[in-house]
């Protein structure tokens, strides 16, 4: 008998609010979370703005645990948005077995100790400021770098914090695959729950990028909008007068479980993961295929998997990054899969309030996507002001839409030509 997967706990911590109910309200307001950076000084980078998360207090999970003390923005979002997921579906109630407890996440990097890099390498460049010393740099490290800082850099210590925080002895996988990280973590916690190897996965993906490092890789790139001058108005999917993508930082997490364990211990449920599909372009390092050939196949295997077909879709929640080619690529793609009903659909991105939150992105998509099914309305795409020819489909411009919603497709693609798509639908027993 196939094992259904339900979400019963939901978390988020976004540039629009550092819970769920704020960052949901703030969308559907379409507020923007952008604005100029201050994590570092941006003054001279051709990008200066980002959706940074505010306001956001760690404080209170150092003090109950001291192993917290020196870990990235990265696990303190991931920390944050469990507790949160946890808390809902009510599991801090509940004994389970913990050996059937999993997490499969996209834990991203958290920042880099550049000032004490700085110091050291400044310390061991020698007169001539050509040549490094070995030996003096290797003398300055153990002097200057804090050992547990620079441990908690590691991707993998996200999961480590996570295992311990919320007792999950079963399979714990992390998974990095650029801006489709948290949805193909996702997909394959769902997948790990209908083969039977657990009952409940902690799910999602956390990531801060806004350190000079990552916005100096994504400007190299010419990834990045450069439109400083409003920076509420830069992240504008599907518009005619986009230029890349505004660089965000959070968290989305989900509690996933097979659906008699829930019903058992009457769980809230959010609704059911029905589909996943997940491709690879094997193109370029950067760029879509221009015939959307990996995210075809993927939206082409998601609804396979779930047994549907596009016009059973009621609301496609795009990856919409705000990039000249992404928006075309994507919707390209829309058009092949559902032929005249993609025209019909409604279509939104949410990177045009939160910006790019990249390996925890999708998550925070198919959370937001669960709320579109529970409430019936759909977050809209704000500072889409100017029709582009090839972007000439349906994506709730501005203004949130009420709008009956049963089944939604969720679509992230990354770097690299990684494609995750996901569907998710009302739960009905």
């Amino acid at each position: 008998m196939e094992r259904r997967v339900v979400a019963t706990g939901v978390g988020i911590v976004s540039p629009l609010g550092n819970n769920v109910g704020d960052t949901w309200q703030h969308m559907l307001e379409s507020r923007s979370g952008v604005s100029y950076i201050t994590l570092f000084d941006a003054s001279t980078f051709p990008t200066k703005i980002a959706g940074e998360v505010k306001g956001f207090n760690f404080t209170p999970w150092v003090k109950q645990d001291s192993l917290l003390a020196h870990v990235g923005r990265n696990t303190q979002f991931a920390v944050y948005a469990s507790g949160e997921a946890y808390r809902d579906a009510g599991l801090d109630r509940f004994d389970y077995d913990s050996k059937r407890m999993g997490i499969y996440f996209a834990a991203g990097d958290g920042g880099v100790d550049l000032k004490n890099f700085i110091k050291s390498l400044c310390a061991a460049w020698g007169n001539n400021g050509e040549v490094i010393d070995k030996k003096v740099f290797l003398k300055k490290g153990p002097e200057i770098y804090n050992p547990y800082a620079e441990l908690e850099q590691e991707p993998c210590m996200t999961l480590a914090h996570l295992a311990r925080l919320f007792r999950a002895r079963g399979p714990v996988s992390n998974c990095l695959t650029a801006c489709a990280a948290s949805s193909q973590a996702i997909g394959e916690a769902y997948e790990t729950i209908r083969r039977g190897d657990a009952d409940i996965m902690l799910t999602g993906g956390a990531h801060s990028m806004i350190h000079p490092f990552g916005v100096a890789g994504f400007n190299l790139l010419t990834a990045l909008t450069t439109k400083n001058e409003n920076p509420t108005k830069a992240s504008r999917p599907f518009d005619f007068k986009r230029d890349g993508f505004v660089l965000a930082e959070g968290s989305g997490v989900l509690i996933l479980e097979e659906l008699e364990f829930a019903k058992k211990r009457k769980a809230k449920i959010y609704g059911e993961i029905i589909g996943y599909g997940s491709t690879a372009d094997a193109y370029r390092l950067t760029d879509s295929h221009p015939e959307g050939r990996g995210a075809i196949k993927a939206m082409e295997l998601a609804l396979s998997s779930a047994d549907i077909k596009p016009e059973d879709v009621d609301y496609i929640n795009a990856h919409g990054t705000s990039t000249v080619v992404n928006d075309m690529v994507e919707t390209l793609a829309i058009k092949k899969v559902f032929g005249e009903y993609g025209y019909k659909v409604p279509i939104s991105s949410i990177k045009s309030m939160l910006g790019h939150l990249i390996a925890a992105a999708g998550a925070v998509e198919l959370v937001t996507s669960f709320l579109v099914i529970e409430e019936g309305k759909i977050p809209p795409t704000i500072n889409f002001e100017e029709q582009d020819p090839d972007c000439d489909l349906d994506y709730v411009p501005n203004y949130a839409r009420a709008c009956k919603v049963d089944t939604v497709l969720s679509n992230s693609f990354g770097f690299g030509g990684q494609n995750i798509t996901l569907v998710a639908r009302k739960f009905t027993s």
